[in-house]
């Protein structure tokens, strides 16, 4: 079977009415206890999903991030996805297994995000540790060279300062200045390694690889009117993803590797379950 024909079918079942319930419970604590920006940013330091490096990082995060969302368009985007495509799979599969599913995809998803973090968190946070041993052990002419460095690696606006830059070729071993920009320099530090992402996106990526795999010629409308196959709906999303996950834009604060990772992972746990068990999977 390769186009979904339903015969009984749930419109909400069970695990999903559950899920966008939760969801919403959690959505709405963020927008009513969590309204203050300070206890907004301990809810954050708590149950958002934190690099495995930060001081932040719980192991609880790697569920607990699945049912925070960073605003209105985030939750009904992913919540409409999951009811859209993961009812279906829960009335074909039964409660028990979905439920598995999603949660090992999203699980699968947060591990192969942090791997990705790690990687482009390691060289930054090589750098700055040299910076640190600057500033404990070296002369502020040493500390203001490694930082300036520091910020012309990483685009920084204080390395492209040329008023900034002349006064220190002229003042190499000025205390302050170095000072100074050392607070820079590990604020964006702090800031980078100890980002925050949330969102139920990786565990419903899952959901919409398992469906297109199963029922890969069934129709999807596009806005309602634009008619797609779902295979071709998901090699093209899964496409874009990719590039823009290789691009790895400036400002771009989507967590893209997330949202691959949970794809694959729902691939590859539909296929060897399809593999298995052809009586129940299509």
């Amino acid at each position: 079977m390769t186009e979904f024909r339903p015969s009984r079918f749930e419109i909400l079942p069970t695990i999903i009415k559950n899920l966008l319930i939760i969801n919403g419970l959690v959505f709405l604590a963020q927008n009513t206890i969590g309204k203050s920006p300070a206890i907004a940013a301990q809810l954050d330091d708590l149950f958002a999903l934190h690099a495995w490096q930060s001081s932040l990082f719980r192991p609880w995060q790697l569920v607990t991030h699945m049912f925070m969302h960073g605003g209105f368009w985030h939750i009904v985007g992913n919540m409409f996805a999951l009811w859209m495509f993961g009812s279906i799979l829960e009335n074909l599969w039964g409660s028990k297994r979905f439920l598995i599913f999603y949660f090992i995809c999203g699980l699968g998803a947060a591990f192969i995000h942090l791997l990705f973090l790690s990687y482009e968190l390691t060289p930054m946070m090589h750098d700055y540790a040299s910076i640190v041993s600057r500033h404990s052990n070296g002369s502020a002419a040493a500390l203001t060279d490694a930082i300036m460095q520091f910020g012309r690696r990483y685009e920084l606006q204080f390395a492209a300062d040329p008023n900034l830059v002349s006064f220190i070729n002229a003042n190499p071993g000025d205390t302050g200045i170095a000072n100074q920009l050392f607070r820079v320099v590990t604020d964006y530090y702090e800031k980078n390694i100890d980002m925050a992402t949330i969102g139920a996106s990786g565990a419903v990526f899952g959901v919409l690889a398992a469906f297109v795999y199963l029922f890969p010629n069934t129709y999807i409308y596009l806005y309602f009117l634009v008619p797609i196959k779902a295979k071709w709906l998901g090699l093209i999303y899964f496409g874009y993803e990719v590039f823009y996950a290789f691009e790895n834009s400036a400002g771009d604060n989507v967590a893209r590797w997330a949202h691959i990772g949970g794809a694959i992972v729902g691939l590859l746990m539909v296929m060897t379950w399809n593999k298995t068990n052809k009586k129940t999977f299509y």
